[in-house]
C-alpha cells in the first residue's frame, strides 16, 4: 500500500510538517506502508488550462501521476482568507472526476485562528467527494499555536488526532481491499 501526502502550501513549514506527521503515524500503524511527501512548494505545478495532462510541464505531470498511483492520499492545506490554498485547489483541478475512486483521502488543515476549523468540511471534503475519494470520518485541524518555533507539533491532543486519522485511513483501505478480494 502506498500513502502519498500532499502539502498544499507554497510558503512556511507547518502544513508540510503536519502532513509528514500523518505519514510517520501511518508507518507506526503499518510498517509495510510506503509513503511519499509531495510538498507543492518544491514543484512548479502549472495552472489548469483545460488541456490534457501531456501538455503540462514535467512537475505537473509528476505530481498528478504520483497522486493517481497512490492507494491513499492525505491532503494538507493552510487556511487563507477562510479557504484552502490556491495551490492545492489548482492541483485538484488537474484530476478527472473519478480520480480518487477506491482511494482513501484524508484531510489536515492548519490555520492561525480556530474560526477556520470548518473550512475542510465545507470546501475540501466536497471536492474530494466529487472526485470519488473515500473520506475518513475524522480530519485534523491544527491551530498555529500547536506548533513550537521549529514548526514541530507540540500539542498532545493534535498528535493523537493525527494518529487516529492515520489508523482510520489504513483500516478503511484494508477493508476496501478485502472486499475486492472476495
Amino acid at each position: 500500500m502506498k500513502l502519498v501526502g500532499v502539502a498544499g502550501s507554497l510558503v512556511g513549514e507547518k502544513t508540510s510538517q503536519a502532513v509528514y506527521d500523518v505519514l510517520l503515524a501511518a508507518r507506526r500503524v503499518d510498517k509495510q506502508i510506503e509513503t511519499e511527501l509531495i510538498d507543492l512548494k518544491e514543484y512548479d505545478v502549472e495552472f489548469v488550462k483545460g488541456a490534457p495532462l501531456a501538455y503540462y510541464n514535467k512537475d505537473t505531470w509528476k505530481v498528478v501521476n504520483t497522486v493517481l498511483a497512490a492507494d491513499m492520499i492525505v491532503f494538507g492545506s493552510p487556511i487563507y482568507q477562510a479557504s484552502i490554498s490556491g495551490a492545492l485547489k489548482n492541483l485538484l483541478d488537474h484530476f478527472p472526476v473519478d480520480a480518487f475512486k477506491s482511494k482513501v483521502t484524508g484531510i489536515v488543515t492548519t490555520a492561525g485562528s480556530n474560526k477556520h476549523f470548518l473550512v475542510s468540511e465545507y470546501q475540501l471534503k466536497p471536492i474530494l467527494a466529487y472526485l470519488k475519494g473515500i473520506i475518513p470520518t475524522c480530519s485534523v485541524f491544527i491551530n498555529n499555536d500547536c506548533f513550537n518555533d521549529d514548526n514541530e507539533i507540540i500539542d498532545q491532543d493534535v498528535k493523537e488526532r493525527i494518529g487516529k486519522l492515520a489508523k482510520e485511513m489504513i483500516e478503511i483501505k484494508q477493508r476496501e481491499q478485502s472486499k475486492n478480494i472476495k
